[in-house]
């Protein structure tokens, strides 16, 4: 699932704000001791620097900032239209500058609030009206391929040599989304992959995942339907997730997956819900 660059106001970032808004501040603060220093360029390709101009029939005053001093010289050989446009140019710059870094101010104001809206306790989130709220954890068993019978599973998922299909029972979530690229959180105990799963429907139950288990090694294969998604991290351990694509109205599960390094062990979190088009 591709990560986004999108920025989120962990240490480093809230540091780079932190820079951004000093530097622009000692800028305007020397902007307004020291006034605003521009070229007053001449026709002869030269220039001066200057504070501000002023100009007196054919003659141009000007202070000149180089030697802060008031100074004149004849019009004519001042190249006024080229001196207004850079000016202005420089002037817009500036302006514009200072719109940016108040939009990210704005930008990051709003994400701050966003965490502190996201309880602290690890587990699934999903924003609804505005009112983000808990997931509830899925209880999901796992059929295994040689008996048929279903096993309360124990984490970590005991792996026998042969076929197994995780799955939560019941037709239908209980957990229902109207909208067809819902956000949800991610609030991890430690870092592991997540994501977005379709579930297949089976008789009775959905079907998270399939697992093949090799006999020798005993590693587990696992098979799932992960939908492509966009992340973004928020802070440290707490990410937002939401699909590229729309989703189509059926069953799905946000998983967390907790894979041992030897993949011998499976350790699913699960977080089931259904996606159907809001009433009208």
């Amino acid at each position: 699932m591709p990560v986004l660059s999108l920025p989120g106001p962990d240490r480093s970032l809230a540091r780079y704000h932190e820079s951004v808004r000093v530097v622009l501040l000692l800028l305007f603060a020397a902007v307004l001791v020291f006034g605003d220093t521009f070229k007053l360029y001449l026709k002869d390709g030269g220039y001066h620097l200057v504070r501000e101009y002023q100009v007196q029939g054919d003659r141009v005053r000007f202070y000149s900032t180089e030697r802060s001093q008031w100074e004149e010289m004849p019009v004519a050989l001042v190249d006024l239209e080229k001196t207004q446009r850079e000016h202005k140019a420089r002037e817009e710059q500036i302006q514009q500058a200072a719109r940016e870094q108040d939009e990210e101010d704005q930008a990051l104001r709003e994400l701050r609030r966003e965490i502190a809206s996201i309880p602290t306790d690890p587990g699934g989130y999903y924003n609804q009206n505005g009112q983000v709220k808990a997931l509830k954890l899925a209880d999901y068993q796992v059929i295994t391929d040689k008996k048929r019978k279903a096993l309360q599973i124990l984490s970590p998922v005991p792996l026998v040599p042969g076929k197994a299909s995780v799955v939560i029972k019941g037709s239908h979530s209980t957990y229902v989304v109207n909208e067809a690229r819902p956000n949800f959180y991610m609030r991890l105990a430690k870092e592991e992959r997540f994501g977005i799963i379709r579930l297949s429907p089976k008789k009775d139950a959905r079907l998270v995942e399939d697992i093949a288990i090799i006999p020798v090694s005993k590693e587990a294969l696992e098979e799932r339907k992960q939908m492509a998604t966009f992340e973004q991290q928020l802070a440290d351990g707490l990410y937002k997730i939401w699909p590229e694509k729309p989703l189509e109205p059926g069953e799905y599960a946000l998983v967390e997956f907790a894979d041992s390094e030897d993949q011998k062990d499976i350790e699913l979190l699960v977080w089931d819900f259904a996606v159907a088009p809001a009433a009208r």
